[in-house]
């Protein structure tokens, strides 16, 4: 299990606080499948911690609805379903349009001139049809734009949603059209925060964030509104 990250331990931290952010971060990551069973034995040994840490984490990962407990089974990684993808970009989206007049009154030079180095290096990455660079480059593209508002408080709430984000934007990866049309969308908003156009630049960065989640929403099965259903 050492590709999971799971020996990496901070010793600076409380165990459980760690156990449960590591294991957090391999579920929605992918690494620990949905699906999967969390045996305390074999996590416990492989983690060299009790089961008391160990437990603790499991009940926190129910509560953010990464695992549940199932009847002869045990603990159980839920996928993610179209309320977990519409809840998260609800909160993201939402936040994302409310910070962007302080984006235009704190944008300057030097984050033009970053935004413009990342659709640079996005520029051969989607010509080279490299889906995983894009989706890196994708996020470091937004996170400016976010930063340049310097809204504490809101992007601590956007930071919190931003494991997820990375998540579901792996999951709808291979959409090349979408892909295609993000990076002109990112070419388009470099040129609107130059030129001071908040107006259009709003409306273009809703559409963007909405086809976003439809992309998302797209690769979850029909019908799988709940995990339990």
């Amino acid at each position: 299990m050492d590709q999971l990250g799971l020996d990496n331990i901070e010793l600076n931290k409380p165990i459980r606080e760690t156990t449960y952010e590591t294991l957090k971060n391999a579920i929605i990551m992918g690494t620990i499948p949905a699906g999967s069973r969390l045996i305390e034995t074999v996590y416990a040994e492989t983690l060299h911690i009790s089961r008391t840490p160990l437990r603790e984490a499991f009940r926190k990962l129910e509560l953010d609805g990464l695992v549940e407990y199932v009847e002869r089974r045990g603990v159980i990684v839920r996928a993610f379903t179209i309320d977990d993808i519409e809840e998260t970009f609800t909160i993201r989206n939402a936040l994302m349009m409310l910070i962007i007049p302080s984006v235009f009154e704190n944008v300057q030079s030097a984050h033009l001139d970053a935004l413009q180095q990342i659709l640079d290096a996005m520029d051969i990455s989607q010509k080279e049809e490299n889906a995983e660079e894009l989706a890196k480059y994708n996020r470091d593209f937004h996170r400016i734009i976010e930063q340049i508002s310097d809204k504490k408080r809101i992007l601590r709430v956007i930071d919190s949603q931003e494991e997820y984000i990375n998540r579901f934007s792996r999951i709808a990866i291979e959409s090349v059209v979408r892909r295609s049309n993000a990076h002109q969308e990112h070419h388009e908003m470099v040129r609107m925060l130059r030129e001071g156009e908040q107006d259009t630049f709003a409306k273009l960065m809703e559409n963007h964030l909405n086809e976003s989640k439809m992309a998302c929403l797209a690769t979850v099965p029909l019908g799988k509104k709940k995990a339990e259903d």
